[in-house]
């Protein structure tokens, strides 16, 4: 392995950037003596942030960005015109090859369009889908595609289940994950013409584990390691997730406050609740990447606070050490042979 698994993070992006964003480069960094990142942005307001902390400098550097490309720019537009800005910056390291992945927690749709036009996709692959990690009864889940692709067509699915299947393995260590694809019921006939034409495709391949059609309500108890979709009910799903998430964990809190009983059981039993949620904290999984890209683009959420970024940075090395880009292009290349 090189010295350092390089990783370029944008320091704007995000509702609470540059201070969460460089708070999570510097915990990455002193909890991996592997990871290097280069934090593209604005210099003077990213040595303020990095001069509170104590780190190996060799780990750090400082490229300078005089641009930010805001959440709400038409992104197409914004990466054209904001060349200086410190998303397109930190893309460029990545298709320069001074860095292996990129980390923002800034404009999606300008990660999205600067991942396929400046980084750029494996030969073969029609679209690049993002794929978060989701938590499950027995662990957790890809979600693929939960943003970039609203109108995906059934060849594009396939290759999501495929992308997919090569992560779960590679990454997560999943020996043949089970793939299922989003549907309303478990029936092959139901579903709209998407699922219906994927359907047969997905049942057809003979270098996946397709399991059939997977409900909404089985995904947290973990029926499917790759749960396949088009993006608009991939995001969806996602967001149901998060919102259930944090309005049971809130709700529990308010329970155990009712009263005395209410309080004493509640430290009692503080503890062991504890690990139980955060098994369902979404932040301990990292961003979702952007699969089929030829470097490695990690989208954060844009509230991010540093210990989101600190593993979205650390999941690079291991992307980085399996070689993730080259077996989905083994996988995408055989499919076409």
């Amino acid at each position: 392995m090189a010295e350092f698994v390089n990783v370029a993070v944008d320091a704007m992006g995000g509702d609470n950037a540059p201070l969460e964003i460089v708070k999570g480069a510097v915990d990455a960094v002193n909890e991996s003596s592997h990871v290097k990142v280069y934090l593209t942005g604005q210099e003077d307001a990213i040595r303020s942030e990095l001069a509170k902390y104590t780190y190996n400098s060799n780990q750090v550097e400082i490229v300078h960005a005089t641009e930010v490309i805001e959440t709400a720019e038409p992104p197409v537009m914004a990466i054209r015109k904001k060349k200086d800005s410190s998303i397109v910056k930190a893309l460029n390291l990545v298709k320069d090859g001074v860095c292996d992945a990129y980390v923002s927690a800034g404009s999606t749709g300008a990660t999205l369009v600067g991942g396929q036009v400046i980084v750029g996709r494996i030969k073969g692959v029609e679209r690049p889908p993002l794929a978060p990690l989701i938590p499950t009864e027995k662990g957790c889940a890809l979600l693929i595609d939960c943003g970039a692709n609203v109108d995906a067509r059934p060849s594009h699915l396939v290759q999501f289940a495929k992308m997919g299947s090569v992560y779960m393995e590679s990454v997560m260590g999943v020996k043949n994950p089970k793939v299922g694809i989003v549907n309303i019921g478990a029936e092959e006939e139901k579903g709209n013409a998407l699922v219906k034409e994927t359907f047969p495709l997905l049942k057809n391949c003979p270098d996946i584990h397709f399991i059939g059609s997977i409900e909404a309500r089985d995904i947290p108890a973990g029926y499917a390691d790759v749960v396949v979709c088009e993006a608009f009910v991939g995001n969806v799903i996602l967001k149901m997730y998060e919102g259930v998430g944090a309005t049971l964990i809130k709700k529990v809190k308010e329970g155990m406050m009712t009263s005395l009983r209410s309080k004493i059981g509640a430290l009692l039993v503080k503890p062991a609740l504890k690990n139980t949620l955060k098994a369902f904290d979404l932040e301990q999984y990292g961003g979702a990447p952007m699969l089929g890209l030829k470097g490695l683009v990690v989208k954060t959420h844009g509230s991010s606070n540093s210990v989101e970024i600190k593993n979205s940075i650390l999941q690079c090395i291991t992307f980085t050490e399996q070689n993730i880009n080259q077996k989905i292009k083994d996988k995408i290349t055989m499919e076409e042979n």
